[in-house]
């Protein structure tokens, strides 16, 4: 089943999950038609707008049709399988698994459990070490503020890098806020950081050091090993958030020595609005909790836990247990295609980040004298996410092309190409195509490439202002 979705063109892919919903919205409004006609009505699927030959127009965008999808590092699709999976606990095991006294409840609470071992199998934890969240960005609020504010009395420093996903770093300056000292660490060129450098800037009032495994923008893999020893080797805990390592790449617990690790399901083909929080209890760390309520999850996240989407994870990480070798095989090889594709009809393309050292679905590029913005609105057939901050009302670069030290005018014309499990070599194919031709256009109508052209260092030109 598994290899021929692989194997299935994206368009095949699509065609099957339209028909799937189209019959499961169908059986739904059967359902409500008894109740409300309205409602039943409510329940019917967007138009499918894939074979639409009077294109799509939306934000005051036209294009000709729905675009590829290669943003893999911002969502991922949800795998049919992991649909399946879910679909019984909202249609007829629509229990509270909080709910003692019957059977609803008893079967949601197996199923939780269920994707509770399921998601510990894939970082070789322990089911009872992890917390269900509503996603990263919860679990990394709880681990630094928690942990903080739980030592608060004996601990008053936080160590993390200045290439943190940004929830990460906004919750260091919540800390910095409330009196607490942060020391944010910088990167080299290829975005690693320096490990000598971590091991003086630990103090004995170092609370916990945070540093991401597979960074969100650029794809670098942190020598999180390493990291783990240095920490233990101080008494200091360590965490991670691995949302864009978890089914990527191999991940244990116990190898990394980490104490706290943040998970995501929507970026391992899982559904939205979940993920997980990993708490080791030997040697046990404890948080304060950030939020308040019945006391579930062993009172560290209250709140009804949300029994299809955490199913959903945990039959997405099952599922990438049992394929991440295939799947990234497969992606490392769409990865060559995709940069030997440009860089063998384009020169001036640098891949920011280690080369060596990274996850192969994501492909930050930058294309010299190629304005990012211009370059991102051309590419409208291609879902892809740019490196600066050109999509927002801010023209500044994105900082952590910034930290690797890039030139500015680089860093604004960063594109990030995030290839998945479902991505197919046609799709690379067009992509480069779209990719080549966009610059190219580009570079046409540049002055500056023209001069570089001629053999001028448009560096050395001294620019006069009128």
């Amino acid at each position: 089943m598994a290899a021929k979705l692989l194997a299935s063109s994206s368009s095949t892919l699509r065609k099957t999950l339209t028909e799937k919903l189209n019959a499961k919205y169908h059986f739904l409004r059967c359902l409500s038609s008894s109740s409300s006609a309205a409602a039943a009505a409510d329940l019917s699927p967007a138009t499918d707008t894939y074979e639409d030959t009077n294109g799509i127009t939306m934000k005051g965008v036209r294009i000709s049709g729905r675009p590829l999808y290669l943003d893999m590092q911002a969502t991922s699709p949800v795998d049919p399988r992991v649909l399946d999976a879910m679909l019984p606990f909202y249609l007829s095991r629509y229990g509270n698994p909080h709910s003692r006294t019957h059977l609803f409840g008893w079967e949601s609470e197996n199923a939780v459990e269920t994707a509770r071992s399921q998601v510990a199998a894939l970082i070789g934890a322990s089911p009872k070490e992890i917390v269900f969240t509503s996603g990263a960005t919860e679990s990394n609020n709880i681990s630094i503020k928690g942990v903080l504010h739980f030592y608060k009395e004996k601990k008053r420093h936080v160590i993390t890098t200045q290439t943190e996903h940004k929830c990460v770093l906004d919750s260091c300056r919540h800390l910095q806020q409330e009196g607490f000292d942060v020391t944010y660490l910088p990167v080299g060129p290829d975005g690693i950081i320096d490990l000598e450098m971590l091991r003086s800037a630990i103090r004995p009032d170092t609370g916990l050091v945070s540093v991401m495994a597979v960074n969100n923008e650029i794809g670098v893999i942190q020598p999180l090993e390493e990291i783990g020893k240095i920490c233990k080797e101080f008494n200091v805990p360590f965490h991670t958030d691995a949302a864009q390592a978890l089914g990527k790449i191999p991940v244990d617990v116990d190898k990394w020595n980490v104490s706290l690790m943040s998970l995501s399901g929507h970026k391992i083909y899982g559904p939205k609005g979940v993920g997980a929080l990993y708490m080791r209890r030997r040697p046990r760390i404890r948080v304060e909790p950030q939020m308040n309520g019945g006391g579930q999850e062993r009172g560290i996240r209250s709140g009804t836990v949300p029994t299809p989407l955490v199913v959903g994870m945990g039959a997405a990480c099952e599922l990438a247990m049992k394929e991440m070798e295939y799947d990234d095989k497969r992606i490392s090889a769409l990865q060559e295609r995709l940069l030997n594709g440009i860089k063998e009809r384009l020169d001036g393309v640098v891949v920011n980040g280690s080369v060596e050292r990274r996850y192969a679905g994501n492909l930050n590029l930058s294309f010299a004298y190629v304005e990012g913005e211009s370059l991102l609105m051309g590419l409208k057939e291609v879902a892809v996410s740019s490196g600066s901050a050109c999509t927002s009302a801010s023209l500044e670069p994105s900082y952590v092309l910034r930290a690797l030290g890039v030139d500015e005018d680089m860093a604004h014309t960063s594109i990030r190409f995030g290839i998945g499990r479902f991505s197919t070599e046609a799709e690379i194919d067009r992509a480069v195509q779209l990719t080549v031709e966009q610059v190219e256009k580009l570079r046409e109508m540049s002055p500056l490439y023209e001069m570089v052209k001629e053999g001028i260092n448009i560096k050395d030109i001294q620019w006069a202002q009128h």
